[in-house]
């Protein structure tokens, strides 16, 4: 599903890496999974289902994903929708207490580079 022709994409539980979304499209190569190489610095690698608290969190912080964005080929999320989140910027959620629930079978294992793995368990869908 998320693996690459030679490399496979494990997640937070050591299984294989599940997408994410693909309505609206993910991840930092936009292929639906929350995986990424070296040249993403914000490590879009925590699947999560935004909700309206962590929208309008998320926008106060300076990143607001609701707006559509056209010339980014970018529909804007609506509550409901999965979405490969930074993990910086779900542990900044979470320490806010606005983080989104995770899909733990869809957030890529280098998230825990990042975050804890109880936090991310208390937060699961």
């Amino acid at each position: 599903m998320c693996a690459q022709l030679v490399e496979e994409k494990i997640n937070v539980l050591g299984g294989e890496l599940k997408p994410c979304s693909i309505d609206p499209i993910t991840g930092w190569f936009r292929n639906g999974c929350c995986d990424a190489d070296q040249s993403d610095a914000g490590r879009h690698h925590v699947c999560v289902v935004v909700d309206e608290k962590f929208l309008r969190f998320s926008a106060s912080v300076g990143n607001d994903l609701s707006t559509p964005r056209p010339e980014y080929n970018f529909p804007g999320l609506q509550p409901g929708n999965q979405w490969c989140l930074c993990a910086l910027r779900w542990k900044q959620a979470f320490a806010e207490g606005m983080a989104p629930p995770v899909d733990l079978e869809a957030t890529h294992e280098m998230a825990l580079e990042v975050l804890n793995m109880a936090d991310l368990e208390s937060h699961a869908m």
